[in-house]
C-alpha cells in the first residue's frame, strides 16, 4: 500500500499551527525543526513547512514563492462533522471562503483558502456521503 503525506507551505510555524490546529482541530504531534512540523488528527499525516526561502529551486529554474491565493489541481479535502463551526473558526484565523457553501447530493462543501494561499475544501457528509451518488 502507498502511504500519502500532505505537506502545506505556511509563512510562519506559529501562524500555520494556529490555523490548522486551533482552527481545524488538528494537533501538534512533533516539531522536527523550527520550520518542519508534523500534525496529527487526520487519516493522512499533515506536515507544515514554514518560513521557506523566498525562491524555490526547481532544478532548471528559480521560482519566487507566492502566498497569494493560487490555483493548484491538487488540493486537500478536510471532512468535518460540523462545517459551520469549523468554517467560523477558520475565518476567524484568516481563512477565506472562495464561494458560498454549497449543498450537494453527498452533503455540504465549502471551497476555501488558508491565509497562505493554499486552496482546500471542507466537506460535511450527509447520510452515507459519497455512497449517495448515483453511478
Amino acid at each position: 500500500m502507498i502511504k500519502v503525506h500532505a505537506y502545506i507551505e505556511v509563512t510562519t510555524a506559529e501562524d500555520g499551527i494556529a490555523f490548522y490546529c486551533d482552527g481545524l482541530g488538528l494537533k501538534l504531534k512533533r516539531q522536527y525543526s523550527q520550520r518542519w512540523i508534523e500534525l496529527a488528527g487526520a487519516n493522512t499525516p499533515v506536515f507544515l513547512l514554514a518560513s521557506r526561502t523566498p525562491t524555490a529551486d526547481l532544478g532548471d529554474r528559480m521560482v519566487e514563492r507566492n502566498y497569494d491565493r493560487h490555483w493548484t489541481p491538487v488540493h486537500l479535502d478536510f471532512v468535518v462533522d460540523d462545517l459551520d463551526t469549523v468554517l467560523a473558526r477558520l475565518l476567524e484565523r484568516g481563512g477565506r471562503l472562495d464561494r458560498p457553501v454549497k449543498s450537494r447530493d453527498y452533503g455540504r462543501i465549502a471551497n476555501m483558502a488558508d491565509p497562505f494561499g493554499n486552496g482546500f475544501d471542507l466537506i460535511e457528509f450527509s447520510g452515507s456521503g459519497y455512497e449517495n451518488l448515483p453511478l
